[in-house]
């Protein structure tokens, strides 16, 4: 494994891209500054058509940005032609080729770039070796699971050992399975390697799973960066909160903020402590907080926090769903994991109270 290494490796300032003229002027990019670490595993996450697959293809060079700049290790990127860039790119379709071996595959490129035939070996028997393709080395990629094309496709772009390696929703077509088992390999490859893998997913499991960090993008804007847990825990307005996992999301009256400690009222008039969003203001007036479903326990209705009609129980395996309609107006969903030998001690239709402890709230920006 490769030790992280401090330092930038891939910085954009005030990236702006434009398509179109006049009234048809579409923005994919709007002001977006980034920087990205040496040997880190960075995630672009958010809806189609939010810019993040735009950022991409401006690092590799596929298009150029409308203004804005990029550097790669403290050098001007985008006076540097897509073939002379240290990066390389995985897409969703890995475009191997199927009349050549998977060994042929991978040094493919090598060739292209005239490396002498003993360099060539040897990389390749290092990459075979680093995604576990040894023994496929002699068949044809038509031959072989979608899996293991997934993984011919990448020991192909590290082969050449770039700074940075692209990934472009590179799990999209594998099954849930075999995408669960690949991005814990990806991770293991990133931290093997070294490299910098910049990830683009819409997955947010995807997201969390591997990444150091992640960029969460809506409408060509970075809405928030910061670590998965930090991204989960702490997001800073309700479309985050919203696009990372799933969350309860309660009117509440802010009663005032103290650094990153806030009072609200809920409707139910109970008062309650809770995180504030970074920048949230001291003010009064009615805020949106939000409690994630985990967070959350049944308990009796007398003297809860709130209450309701348990409407759904919905077993989902790992866990219980608890839907309840609040007595107050809206719904309110509880997880609660599952456990050998549990019963199932709360009823649809049953009068049942809800409890989350000081703290666990977020009030956010909208």
């Amino acid at each position: 494994m490769v030790a992280l290494v401090a330092g930038q490796m891939i910085e954009l300032e005030s990236l702006t891209k434009t398509f179109g003229t006049g009234s048809e002027v579409f923005t994919a990019l709007d002001d977006v500054s980034i920087t990205i670490n040496s040997n880190e595993f960075f995630t672009l996450l958010g809806p189609s058509g939010c810019g993040k697959t735009t950022i991409l293809r401006v690092i590799a060079g596929f298009i150029d940005p409308t203004r804005g700049k990029v550097s790669l290790d403290g050098g001007d990127l985008l006076t540097s032609p897509p073939y002379e860039r240290p990066v390389n790119t995985v897409f969703q379709s890995y475009a191997l080729f199927p009349h050549m071996t998977v060994a042929q595959n991978i040094a493919f490129g090598l060739e292209m770039l005239r490396k002498s035939q003993k360099e060539v070996a040897e990389t390749v028997k290092e990459m075979l070796a680093l995604v576990r393709m040894t023994e496929m080395a002699d068949r044809k990629t038509d031959q072989i699971s979608g899996g293991q094309q997934q993984r011919v496709a990448l020991a192909r772009a590290l082969a050449p050992r770039p700074k940075v390696l692209l990934l472009d929703e590179p799990l999209s077509a594998l099954d849930f399975k075999l995408r669960k088992d690949m991005q814990l390999e990806l991770k293991r490859l990133q931290h093997e390697t070294g490299i910098t893998f910049i990830f683009v997913t819409h997955d947010q499991d995807e997201a969390l799973t591997m990444s150091d960090r992640v960029a969460v993008m809506n409408a060509g804007q970075i809405r928030q960066i910061g670590s998965p847990r930090d991204i989960y825990i702490r997001p800073v307005e309700r479309f985050v909160a919203d696009f990372i996992g799933d969350t309860n999301f309660l009117p509440v009256d802010l009663l005032g903020t103290t650094g990153d400690a806030a009072r609200v009222r809920l409707a139910s008039g109970t008062e309650v402590e809770a995180q504030a969003a970074r920048g949230m203001q001291a003010a009064g007036g009615t805020v949106t907080m939000a409690v994630r479903p985990e967070h959350a326990t049944l308990e009796p209705p007398e003297g809860a926090m709130m209450s309701g009609q348990l409407a759904n129980v919905v077993y989902v395996g790992t866990d219980t769903h608890y839907h309840v309609e609040l007595a107050e107006g809206g719904r309110f969903v509880i997880r609660r994991q599952n456990s050998p030998g549990q019963t199932q001690d709360w009823q649809e239709g049953q009068q049942v109270g809800l409890a989350f402890a000081p703290g666990v709230g977020q009030v956010l920006r909208d």
